[in-house]
């Protein structure tokens, strides 16, 4: 299998022979324990009738296991060179398309072409009554995501117009326990809430750093994510939630009612604040970190209809 060939010295060779050096800014570090990248593809648990996106297709060794089990594998290289070797990785995989070029239009939305090339894909499992945001079985994001553009990957998937059923991903061990964080500990935060508000989380695998190359200072971990429609369904205003969630923790450390005031101001007075904390039954004096993901939704409902009502 094309997968066993990412060893250190494979990757190696191929940079030599082209000139080239694993570029840090864009995040690239490859994942070289080929038991672990078995252990990312099987998580994502693949099968014929799936379309994956991987974003970061490297050399293509994830992308030839994932190829190996699925209906399409749609992969998106940024760096021209590393496309230009992956498509040589890849020639014998016909059910893989590659796009060159950033996943990402910008850091609150995925590329129009990527989400297009995977509506392609998907084809008649999409109709005109698809409602847009839904979660689409059949369709998987695995990747050994870079660095740099993890948190907007995982986090603009589940605004995009087509939401996988699952992303199963390896990126920094920091972020993925700010991802699966509970209430009242220093990793939760606004991707936490974002996040278990809609999905399942579950680390998989702590990844220690010398599994690649080039070797970075960080831990990594392999991160299951499932959106849940049910959980979803909860959620009125998608786009709205999302802003609230972000203005919650701008100010971790602020009482409750300092970062409503400061969040809606214009909008709602110091009055009006107290009077939603009230029938909240939260205390002004808390903290954003001490509300858990309930309590977080019923609070943006309740500030959202408020600020319907004032339009």
């Amino acid at each position: 299998m094309q997968a066993a060939r990412q060893t250190i010295s494979f990757l190696n060779r191929r940079f030599r022979e082209v000139g080239l050096r694993p570029d840090a800014r864009r995040g690239q570090n490859f994942l070289i324990d080929l038991n672990l990248v078995q252990l990312l593809a099987r998580s994502a648990e693949v099968s014929a009738q799936d379309v994956v996106l991987e974003v970061g297709t490297g050399m293509g060794s994830l992308t030839a296991m994932l190829a190996a089990d699925a209906e399409t594998v749609v992969t998106v290289e940024v760096d021209r060179n590393l496309y230009g070797l992956a498509s040589e990785e890849l020639l014998q995989y016909n059910n893989v398309r590659m796009l060159c070029q950033d996943a990402l239009k910008n850091k609150n939305t995925m590329h129009p072409l990527v989400i297009e090339t995977v509506t392609e894909a998907l084809g008649d499992r999409l109709s005109e009554n698809t409602p847009a945001r839904a979660i689409i079985p059949g369709f998987k994001l695995a990747a050994n995501l870079p660095y740099n553009i993890a948190t907007p990957i995982v986090s603009n998937m589940l605004l995009s117009p087509v939401v996988p059923e699952s992303m199963t991903v390896t990126i920094q061990r920091e972020l993925a326990e700010r991802i699966t964080a509970r209430p009242r500990c220093k990793d939760y935060s606004a991707l936490s809430v974002w996040m278990q508000v809609q999905c399942d989380t579950e680390i998989v695998r702590i990844m220690r750093p010398g599994v690649f190359w080039p070797r970075p200072k960080v831990e990594s971990a392999i991160i299951r994510i499932v959106p849940r429609a049910d959980l979803r369904d909860r959620i009125e205003d998608l786009d709205f939630f999302h802003e609230f969630a972000r203005s919650m923790f701008q100010h971790r450390r602020k009482f409750l009612r300092s970062v409503l005031v400061s969040a809606y101001k214009h909008r709602l007075d110091k009055p009006g604040v107290d009077e939603i904390l009230a029938a909240q039954n939260l205390d002004a004096k808390s903290r954003s970190e001490e509300l858990d993901i309930n309590q977080m939704l019923s609070l943006c409902d309740v500030i959202r209809m408020r600020l319907a009502d004032d339009v």
